[in-house]
């Protein structure tokens, strides 16, 4: 049916289909869910595992699961994925982490919970997100990209073996994908039993994971039909909103990719969820949300995010479904530079150097 599919509406048509559907579920499942790495970080920097951090966990236990079951019941081959086959950067993956998390901490969310945010009417989230896209266009290919290719140049690795964690730890996916499961077991339970929003809302984490696994599913499926060169990607946000703004300025038409249809694909799926719930609303900065506070913010994300190969989706999700070493430990950095930014904060906010709540 695929191959018909590509034969009629053409490679293009489908990936933008694809990345569209996948937007849609994931836009759903995050705005129902409040999935958002940024709080998780905060409950885990207070010294609990609270409700956010319990989301967090189900959607990132789901995408592993799912991601490797599928490998390992031969339904998809991954390992020509950019997160495991081209040369990697630990340093950047470091450093790049760090400076996302902190980032992230300075502009209430990362850019996947900037998209939710900004379905819901939400000014500050807008107005963020278009400087994170700015940013990271000017780091991949404009001012900054000097600065990430050095960093990113301090410690490189191989691709292949040498960023594949689980050929590394001697873990197939079939191993992976059982891990996962119990991980995601625990996490559900623990969800159930502090009451984490209900059922509704534990599902629609793992539905979160899924959207990953289904971008990752729906490329590789089309790459491996089409007869053009097609990019086996999943989920991420800061390059697609990159790519989809520059795109609108520069073009008289959108280019039809998975990417391109990701995007308006969250952003439709998590509208309609607000609407439904009736939480939209127009926000707009104040006293307590200094503008100066985001725009920093976006900028550490822009260029963080590009200098670690993904955002806190993108690479701490995504690529970790795919078992991506330098994914993980970008993931892990995120979390750090995050913990550290609100300690930091919360200290000056102790002190009334810091203007608005972590």
């Amino acid at each position: 049916m695929l191959e018909i599919m590509l034969e009629r509406q053409g490679d293009a048509a489908i990936l933008f289909m694809a990345g569209l559907a996948v937007g849609a579920l994931f836009g759903v499942a995050a705005r129902y869910s409040r999935f958002c790495l940024r709080a998780a970080t905060i409950e885990l920097g207070g010294g609990r595992i609270g409700p956010r951090m319990i989301v967090w966990l189900i959607a990132f236990s789901s995408a592993v699961a799912a991601t490797q079951g599928a490998i390992a019941l031969g339904l998809v081959d991954l390992s020509a994925a950019r997160q495991l086959a081209a040369t990697g950067s630990l340093s950047g993956a470091v450093i790049g982490g760090g400076l996302f998390g902190a980032g992230m901490i300075l502009a209430r969310g990362c850019v996947s919970r900037l998209l939710v945010l900004s379905a819901g009417g939400n000014l500050r989230a807008i107005v963020t997100g278009l400087v994170v896209a700015i940013a990271a266009q000017a780091s991949l290919r404009g001012v900054l990209s000097p600065a990430r290719e050095w960093l990113a140049g301090l410690w490189l690795v191989a691709g292949g073996e040498g960023r594949d964690l689980g050929s590394m730890v001697g873990a197939g996916p079939g191993i992976a994908a059982s891990l996962a499961l119990l991980a995601l077991g625990v996490a559900m339970a623990m969800g159930l039993r502090m009451h984490a929003g209900g059922a509704g809302r534990i599902l629609a984490s793992a539905g979160v994971g899924l959207a990953v696994a289904l971008g990752w599913l729906a490329t590789a499926f089309i790459a491996a039909r089409s007869f053009d060169i097609v990019p086996i990607t999943s989920v991420t946000f800061t390059g697609p909103s990159s790519d989809t703004l520059m795109a609108l300025i520069n073009d008289r038409a959108l280019p039809l990719t998975f990417a391109t249809g990701l995007v308006p694909g969250v952003v439709l799926g998590a509208f309609v969820v607000a609407l439904i719930s009736g939480e939209f609303r127009i926000e707009r900065f104040g006293a307590d949300t200094p503008l100066e506070r985001y725009l920093v913010g976006a900028v550490l994300m822009g260029f963080g995010s590009m200098l670690a190969g993904g955002c806190a989706v993108g690479a701490a999700v995504s690529g970790g479904a795919v078992l991506s070493l330098t994914a993980w430990v970008a993931g892990a950095s995120m979390w750090a530079g995050a913990i550290a930014a609100q300690l930091l904060l919360r200290g000056l906010a102790a002190r009334g150097l810091a203007a608005g709540a972590i």
